[in-house]
């Protein structure tokens, strides 16, 4: 279970980190944005669940095979999904942005497919995390369109 725990508190505190060192600020308030965009509060709110099934699904898989192929492609959609922010929010390029996040929806998609002969619970885990990133895309890319 300690190792649970490492798993949980590195995933949600460097995801923590990095959206609290990259905020959207004032550049992004004043971008044209689509009438779908949730409501600010909704972000911090979904990250975090997200955040703990992700961390729950990387334990199951280090603990099976902390090496394998599967691992690899776990901490692969992590770095994707925490250079997003730097990328959108501090570096203001919403084309590079899009890009990270369509080569972390195709990782995602990897690791549900490497893992659901595998570990059913640790691929179902997921799947919300792939509709959100898919959802992340369709805004991001509506927002470089309009901008």
């Amino acid at each position: 279970m300690l190792q649970l725990l490492v798993f949980v508190v590195a995933v949600v505190g460097i995801g923590w980190l990095i959206g609290a060192t990259n905020l959207p600020g004032a550049w992004y308030a004043g971008l044209a944005k689509p009438d779908f965009v949730p409501p600010n509060w909704a972000f911090p709110v979904a990250w975090t669940i997200l955040y703990i099934m992700i961390a729950v699904a990387g334990w199951r898989t280090f603990r099976r095979e902390p090496s394998g192929r599967a691992m690899l492609v776990w901490a692969a959609q992590l770095a994707l999904n925490f250079v997003w922010s730097p990328v959108m929010f501090t570096m203001h390029q919403i084309g590079a942005a899009l890009v990270i996040l369509i080569c972390l929806f195709v990782a995602i998609v990897t690791y549900i497919s490497l893992e659901t002969s595998r570990d059913r619970l640790a691929a179902a885990l997921f799947v919300p995390y792939a509709a959100w990133v898919a959802f992340a895309g369709v805004l991001n890319a509506a927002i470089w369109r309009l901008n």
